[in-house]
């Protein structure tokens, strides 16, 4: 045998290259099918068979009518001892449950107006809303030197954990443009009657003149009311509440309170209604055409839904000629609260 056919044959460099692309990318199927299997809990051989069909767009015999027809019977007895297991243990997690950090962290990067939003993902998303330090972060954020903030909103009186996040929803209405935008655009006389202060508690009562660029002073007259929270059901529980260590924190006195403030052209004597239950309120054009009239109904109880108020049996106040009606929630750069807050 000749000495050359001895000699072993040597590999081309591109076909060895060429070799091993090939199985590089048998490797990367592999792993990309295990990955799905391990995400999707599926078996490898279960293929419906109608997503080969649209695929191929070729037609089947009887025996492939069968098989899919089996293949379809395997997978809803498989759908279904899935949802027994899961009934027997309803305890048993699914998804991932990240650390809290990585909440603390996303939560850096929302909007003030996504708050809630990022809150209903997941508990532990609410929890960070909870905290102090995502209220701090929240102030930083958005505060700037040239804000004007009162005393209690300014950055060394933040420091208190007392009343955090009602002190930094407030100043955001001071600093943060789209908040305070939507204040700026409220009218002097609301287009359509409030009907949110129907059966609220009136909290306090005060008027005090207002001297401006008319010849004889305007008048204030200013009802804070508490409104009521929503009736449950028996069997309902009550909402969420903050976790214990963050209790200080959203701690609010002026929860679920507003002040509805009325500015007429001259006094009007007004009896005591504080303690009783706001019933009715309305609006309409005074006796001169160029004015606005507002009736307020005061009771002793509130009016059962349905029904309406008995004038008989509660006080009637009446403004005329008015000059402006504004509602300011508790929220409202000129809502008044204490600097003790």
């Amino acid at each position: 045998m000749p000495l050359k056919q001895l000699q072993p044959a040597l590999v081309d460099p591109n076909q060895l290259m060429l070799l091993l692309i090939v199985y590089l990318v048998c490797v990367c199927n592999l792993f990309l099918l295990v990955l799905v299997k391990s995400l999707c809990g599926l078996e490898a051989s279960r293929v419906p068979a109608e997503e080969v069909l649209s695929v191929t767009g070729e037609s089947c015999d009887s025996s492939d009518e069968m098989d899919a027809k089996e293949s379809t019977n395997e997978r809803t007895a498989s759908r279904k001892k899935k949802s027994k297991r899961h009934k027997e243990n309803p305890d048993e997690a699914v998804g991932e449950d990240y650390p809290i950090d990585i909440w603390l962290l996303l939560a850096s990067y929302i909007r003030p107006e996504d708050t809630v939003k990022f809150s209903l993902i997941c508990k532990k998303a609410w929890t960070v809303t909870c905290t102090a330090a995502f209220w701090t972060r929240l102030y930083r954020r958005h505060y700037t030197l040239d804000a004007y903030l009162p005393l209690r909103l300014r950055p060394e009186s933040m420091e208190r954990l007392h009343c955090l996040r009602a002190c930094v929803i407030r100043s955001l209405y001071h600093m943060y443009e789209p908040f305070a935008s939507r204040v700026s655009r409220n009218p002097a006389v609301p287009e359509t009657t409030p009907s949110t202060l129907k059966n609220s508690n009136c909290l306090l009562f005060w008027c005090r003149k207002i001297e401006g660029n008319r010849r004889e002073p305007m008048w204030e007259f200013n009802f804070k009311f508490k409104k009521q929270p929503p009736r449950l059901k028996s069997n309902c529980c009550k909402g969420l509440q903050p976790p214990v260590q963050y209790e200080d924190v959203h701690t609010n006195p002026d929860q679920d309170c507003c002040l509805l403030q009325i500015t007429t052209l001259n006094f009007i004597f007004l009896p005591v209604v504080m303690g009783m239950i706001f019933t009715l309120f309305t609006i309409n054009v005074s006796t001169d055409m160029r004015h606005h009239r507002v009736r307020l109904v005061f009771q002793d109880s509130p009016v059962r839904n349905g029904k309406k108020p008995r004038l008989d049996q509660g006080v009637q106040v009446i403004l005329d000629p008015v000059h402006s009606v504004r509602l300011l929630d508790w929220w409202h750069p000129q809502y008044p609260f204490s600097l003790k807050a």
